[in-house]
């Protein structure tokens, strides 16, 4: 069931499927920062350190890559206006940011906490709490739940000249990009079946160049190197109290994640290398990230819709992935190159990731034989489905915001363990 690339590939493959990976990932990746007034390019440099952080904990044995987590971004907005009394994008706002690091560092270190709780308590026990009823579901919804981004980047305004091209364009970019990864992903060969997604991209970028949809100013105005701009934590109760708490929502969040990529590749990583080390890798990517002034970093699910499409599971993949990371950080004209990416571009490749990553949550309740007849599975289905789904936006209870999939998952592992097996019908 699993397959991965020889250690003999060449170097060449190799780095193609890691520039694959990297695609992926970076629109999701600075996107945080653009939301919250970080640095893109910290974020970057955080995203590839903070993924061989994890590869080191883990031995080099799950095929993950880190970026930055959307279940920080109200915090870290909250934490820096609190902090500074001013509103969101203020110079003030700006330089209250080394609180909402603080608070990311001791978010991180809650989660080293955790890692070492699960080591004590056994990976079995845990285990226990996420069967399939629960986690095929909670891979569903990480799917399903994307799916709104993938269509508003397609659908997004796009100015040629000062006029709006007609949205109906965008679509055609979007299915010339689904069309170039489907006919790659099917029929190609050699090389070329690898990198599906890659040539969904190339595709798409020459269409949207053509069809005068690419803003190439920010590529001629941007340096050639540049240095990010880290800067230093700074600590305070109020924002350690509001960003901290989230290390308990994505610990749900981080199971679910490890599970889908357990499910894409056929290897319980769960059991091996262990829950306790990829909550550890996890963790000190996270601390590592406040420290620079980089926002929290998380397993992405954009990755393991890569994994799912090119079968292609080698961890050196996104290892090599992290390393482009960390050379585009300093890299301003290749980072511009990329930011310059349409929305219909990376919209069409996410119809594929997200649905992807759906899939192989249906996969996961066909395979272990999930029996939908009977009341109860259908009830704890049913439930997580619409709270992972209905709750886009964060739940936010006493400062902490909940994901919908957090909610789902904790919902379906209370009504799992409520509702007896003994039940019929």
């Amino acid at each position: 069931m699993t397959s991965q690339v020889a250690k003999r590939d060449s170097v060449g493959k190799m780095l193609l499927l890691g520039v694959q990976h990297v695609f992926a990932m970076f629109g999701a990746t600075v996107l945080v920062p653009a939301l919250t007034g970080m640095n893109p390019a910290v974020a970057l440099f955080c995203a590839g350190v903070g993924t061989w952080i994890f590869h080191l904990c883990t031995g080099r044995k799950v095929p993950t890559f880190l970026g930055s987590s959307f279940a920080f971004i109200a915090a870290i907005q909250g934490a820096a206006m609190i902090c500074s009394g001013a509103e969101y994008g203020t110079d003030a706002y700006l330089a209250a940011l080394p609180y909402a690091t603080g608070g990311i560092i001791v978010a991180g270190a809650l989660y080293v906490l955790l890692a070492l709780i699960v080591r004590l308590v056994g990976a079995d026990r845990v285990k226990s709490f996420f069967p399939p009823i629960v986690t095929g579901p909670v891979v569903v919804i990480i799917g399903l739940m994307l799916a709104p981004t993938a269509i508003s980047s397609i659908t997004a305004p796009i100015l040629n000249n000062g006029v709006e091209i007609n949205v109906g364009l965008n679509w055609l970019v979007a299915a010339i990009a689904v069309a170039a990864i489907s006919v790659t992903a099917l029929f190609a060969k050699g090389l070329f079946k690898l990198v599906p997604i890659l040539i969904g991209i190339v595709a798409g970028y020459i269409v949207a160049s053509l069809l005068g949809m690419v803003d190439y100013a920010k590529i001629a105005q941007a340096d050639w190197i540049s240095v990010p701009a880290f800067f230093l934590p700074k600590f305070d109760m109020r924002a350690i109290g509001l960003i901290a708490p989230i290390a308990i929502v994505t610990f749900v969040e981080h199971i679910g994640d490890v599970s889908a990529s357990s499910a894409v590749v056929g290897k319980d990583f769960i059991k091996d290398p262990g829950l306790h080390r990829t909550l550890l890798g996890d963790g000190l990517a996270t601390v590592f990230a406040g420290i620079v002034g980089g926002p929290a970093n998380t397993t992405y699910s954009e990755n393991t819709g890569v994994l799912a499409a090119t079968k292609n599971y080698n961890p050196l993949t996104l290892e090599i992935a992290a390393c482009f990371a960390i050379l585009m950080s300093f890299l301003g004209k290749l980072s511009a190159l990329i930011t310059s990416m349409p929305g219909p571009v990376m919209g069409g490749v996410s119809i594929v990731l997200y649905g992807m990553i759906a899939a192989v949550g249906l996969r996961t309740l066909v395979e272990n034989k999930v029996d939908f007849t009977r009341s109860r599975n259908l009830l704890i289905a049913a439930v997580m489905l619409v709270l992972g789904l209905g709750a886009d936006k964060a739940i936010v209870l006493g400062g902490v915001a909940i994901s919908g999939v957090a909610l789902s998952a904790v919902m379906g592992i209370v009504l799992n363990k409520l509702l007896p097996e003994s039940i019929e019908g």
